[in-house]
């Protein structure tokens, strides 16, 4: 069972609550400029089949957090950019997802991220029609995300309730990247279940274990593994 946790769509609308399984809810934090997270939202529903939970849809600007965390981006390291670009294009392959390379990459993801907050009222997240309408629009047809006519004609499409480019929708982009790097978000997709984040593409099955009640994450298996080690610090 999965619900798009949406102001429009109450979690448990629709639903008798006898017979309903405990829902889990999993923040998905994202930013379009990543093809890892486009890959993970339209892999999510095979990857989590099955399981009962709502999804909380968290638009996040990337570049925020890694300059937070002194990385840099990492289509900015050209052998690393070849190798994602690779790598993507294969799992898009084994998956059987439609996925091109947009024309411009990286880009500025802004004025994306600003139109899915201002689908909804203040305040308010983004459902699922919306982040899948903008990350086809980076990552289907191999056109230049960042194109005024596409914007435009995206923008238009999804009629946003606000004005992506006011003071307000500005402000929550900004306060979501703050609360995201209070939990310790450094790359995208993230998900977040129970207060435990998941990191890139390649955790989807990591997070189905966790959703299906594996004793691991509760034991001394999931702090363990990340107990800090001495060692040299750049």
């Amino acid at each position: 069972m999965h619900i798009d946790a949406t102001p429009a769509q109450p979690v448990l609308a629709g639903i008798g609550t006898e017979a309903t399984p405990t829902l889990k809810s999993i923040d998905f934090w994202f930013d379009p400029i990543s093809p890892y997270a486009s890959l993970a939202f339209e892999r999510l529903p095979v990857a989590l089949a099955g399981l009962s939970y709502c999804v909380n849809y968290r638009p996040v600007l990337l570049a925020g957090l890694l300059r937070e965390w002194g990385q840099k981006g990492p289509a900015e390291t050209p052998p690393k950019r070849a190798w994602i670009y690779r790598q993507v294009a294969w799992a898009a392959h084994r998956d059987g997802v439609e996925l091109q390379l947009p024309a411009l990459h990286p880009f500025n993801p802004l004025a994306l991220l600003r139109l899915m907050l201002a689908c909804g009222p203040a305040d308010s997240l983004p459902n699922r029609r919306v982040c899948e309408a903008v990350l086809r629009h980076v990552w289907r047809g191999g056109a230049d995300p960042a194109d005024a006519q596409r914007l435009q004609a995206l923008t238009a499409a999804l009629m946003p309730k606000r004005d992506p480019s006011g003071d307000e929708v500005k402000a929550e982009l900004r306060a979501a990247t703050q609360q995201a790097l209070a939990l310790g978000v450094f790359g995208v997709p993230t998900l977040v279940v129970d207060g435990r984040l998941f990191w890139g593409l390649d955790s989807l099955e990591m997070v189905a274990a966790c959703l299906r009640g594996d004793a691991w994450f509760d034991g001394p298996g999931w702090s363990a593994a990340a107990a800090a080690r001495p060692g040299p610090m750049r």
